[in-house]
Parts: C-alpha cells; structure tokens; sequence
C-alpha cells in the first residue's frame, strides 16, 4: 500500500486504482454529505481523464473501491461488474453469533421509504434476487466474513440483520451503537482483457483486532 495525496492505494495501473476507502465519508455527494470521495479523486488522475468510482460502498463501509483512472477503465470496469467479473469478500463483527459455522443467506430486498423514516431496505419474495454466503471467522470475536452473490444496495446489512446478527454498530439495521463494523476485505476483479486484479484491504484502526485472521 501507499498514500496517494490523502487516499491509500492498493493497486494502480494506469487504467484502474483500487483504495481502502475510510469509514464515514461518502463515495458521491448528496444532501447530508456535501464532502465526499470524489472531491478527493483528482489526485489519482495521471491525465485530463478526472477518476470515477466504478461501484459503492456506504459511507461507515471501509474498506476496497475500484476507481476508473480511464475512459478504457470505465468501459472495462463497467464490465466487468455486470458481468459477474467482480468478486467481494466483506469482514463484519456482528453483535452475535448465527448457530450454524456457515451458510446461505438467499433473500430477495426491496426498498420502502416513509416521510418519517426515509427509506431501507427490506427482505422481499417480491424484491430483487439477493444471495449472500457467509462464514464465522473468529466465534469469540464474532467475526464473520461475507461474500455477496448479488450487489442489491446495503445487502450484508439486511442480510446480517435477516439472520437475527445485525452488524455492530450498524445505525440503520441494528443498535448503532459505537461505529459500524463492515470492512470490504477483498475485492477481485477479471477485466476483459484477460486480466485480473486482487485487491486485500487493511483493517482500519480502531476495530477491536489487529489485522485479523487471514481470509481463507
């Protein structure tokens, strides 16, 4: 890894950057988040081409963001994300345990939205297909890594939750209380042209364990 103008980068070539991305801001701006990621993408530029995020992580999610540094690495990333080229392994400590060691989440989601709340995401068998495998990494610190089938929005979050373990801390599915826990882990990525990417993101400072197990 090496800092790059105030992000840390894992992986650049001249098409594609892959950053560990901190928890608590935002990867596009919006009403609640005027400062965002994409004030500081300039600063992976290596040309007139100004660098875009090629997918989402929520903003108390850190952890691998792919970042097109070209117009060919737009078009390849694109790609390669609706094509099931992209492969992500999420780390979270839960607030408990499932019983079982592993196993399958398959859940549609939907998204309802009030006045009064905003909106969330719900599961659905009306919503959208979204499958999800999980595994516990260390049971005394209810670390369990996630590895999503499907990209539906805040999917490890919902799933989580389904499972009767929301994440820690998470503000929205479980108690909020003290940071959200939810780490891109590992994102690998096959490009059209044949070759691929792995990208493995530190832990950030501040969860309870060092840098953790190492993904199998």
């Amino acid at each position: 890894m090496n800092d790059l103008k105030g992000l840390t980068v894992i992986f650049a070539s001249r098409d594609v950057v892959v950053i560990n991305k901190p928890a608590g801001i935002a990867v596009h701006p919006g009403p609640k988040t005027p400062h965002s990621l994409e004030d500081d993408l300039p600063g992976l530029a290596i040309g007139g081409f100004r660098p875009v995020a090629a997918h989402r992580l929520d903003r108390d999610t850190s952890g691998c963001l792919a970042v097109a540094r070209s117009r060919r690495g737009v078009k390849w990333l694109a790609a390669a994300f609706a094509g099931g080229g992209a492969a992500k392994i999420y780390w979270a400590i839960l607030s408990a345990l499932p019983a079982a060691s592993e196993g399958l989440i398959d859940a549609p989601l939907a998204k309802i939205s009030s006045a009064a709340a905003g909106w969330r995401m719900v599961v659905d068998p009306a919503g959208k297909p979204a499958r999800t495998h999980w595994r516990i990494l260390d049971p005394a610190l209810k670390l369990v890594e996630f590895r999503p089938e499907t990209g539906r929005t805040h999917q490890i979050r919902v799933h989580a939750a389904h499972l009767g373990c929301a994440i820690a801390g998470d503000p929205v599915y479980g108690d909020g209380s003290g940071p959200m826990r939810l780490h891109a882990r590992q994102l690998a990525i096959t490009l059209p042209d044949g070759s691929e990417i792995t990208a493995t993101a530190d832990l950030p400072a501040g969860w309870p364990i060092g840098s953790g197990p190492e993904s199998q």
